[in-house]
């Protein structure tokens, strides 16, 4: 699933790309993918005539900016954006087509089918679902640490539990949980009421620059592949302990753990990430 720093990227990418255009028309060939409240028809004719004003982000939902609405959009498991010619032909992967004036097309490309678009009048979108539960993300948390550290000093989930929880830290999956526990030598096991205020503040500075060091990466590597083949994809990062089981901590030299936590992979070091 795409995390922060691709949904970030993916932002970045599609505000270079399609700020200022305006959308003609929408096809929208998997209706599953519009929630509520509106219907696919109601959905198509409100985004008739809109211009694309910018491209936000909350975690890992992307929010458009339109001239009188907001799109909000999750990728989910495999959701990716394109700018395409209008005449290029249509994947059968593709499931809602933005027609823009210029003669490019936005089209939205999900094999899996999971992801989600709701649209609100602006200003609405985060008062009500999906973003009215979603909590900061880490480049928010500055001024916010002291009112979320009682979040997990009061919590006897394991650490790693309470980072993915989306409404108390936003943007943090699996792959990054783990390279912020293994950045801040936190085993991803210990639970909330175990974690000092200290080391809370440590686990919010690393997850902060691991993400601006992903997001540094996945631009450079996401540009090209936009520029070479004309679709939005993810990238691979360097990665110190999330897929590296077995092989050995580059802190330590000690060979990286793989356990579940709440039937995740969760890779970690046991003499860098001590349990107690």
């Amino acid at each position: 699933m795409p995390e922060l720093p691709e949904v970030e990227t993916v932002r970045k990418t599609l505000q270079a790309l399609v700020t200022n255009e305006q959308i003609t028309d929408v096809t929208i060939h998997w209706t599953k993918i519009i929630k509520e409240p509106l219907e696919p028809e109601i959905f198509k004719r409100q985004l008739k005539d809109q211009t694309i004003i910018d491209i936000h982000r909350k975690g890992k939902f992307l929010m458009f900016e339109l001239t009188d609405y907001t799109l909000v959009s999750h990728l989910r498991m495999e959701g990716k954006y394109g700018v395409f010619p209008e005449s290029d032909p249509v994947d059968k992967h593709t499931h809602v087509i933005f027609h823009l004036k210029s003669g490019k097309t936005l089209r939205y490309h999900d094999v899996r089918k999971f992801g989600t678009m709701h649209l609100y009048p602006k200003g609405k979108e985060l008062t009500v679902n999906p973003l009215k539960k979603v909590g900061p993300d880490p480049f928010e948390l500055e001024y916010k640490l002291e009112l979320l550290y009682p979040r997990v000093s009061n919590s006897k989930r394991a650490i790693k539990n309470i980072l993915l929880d989306q409404e108390v830290i936003a943007g943090l999956g699996n792959i990054y949980v783990d390279e912020t526990l293994y950045r801040a030598a936190i085993h991803p096991l210990r639970t909330g009421d175990t974690i000092t205020e200290v080391e809370f503040q440590k686990i919010m500075n690393e997850a902060k620059e691991t993400l601006a060091e992903a997001v540094e990466q996945g631009g450079t590597t996401i540009r090209s592949y936009v520029n070479s083949q004309g679709q939005i994809g993810l990238f691979q990062q360097q990665l110190y302990a999330y897929g590296q089981e077995d092989k050995p901590c580059k802190r330590c030299g000690e060979p990286i753990m793989k356990i579940k936590v709440s039937n995740r992979g969760t890779h970690y070091c046991k003499k860098c990430q001590p349990i107690e």
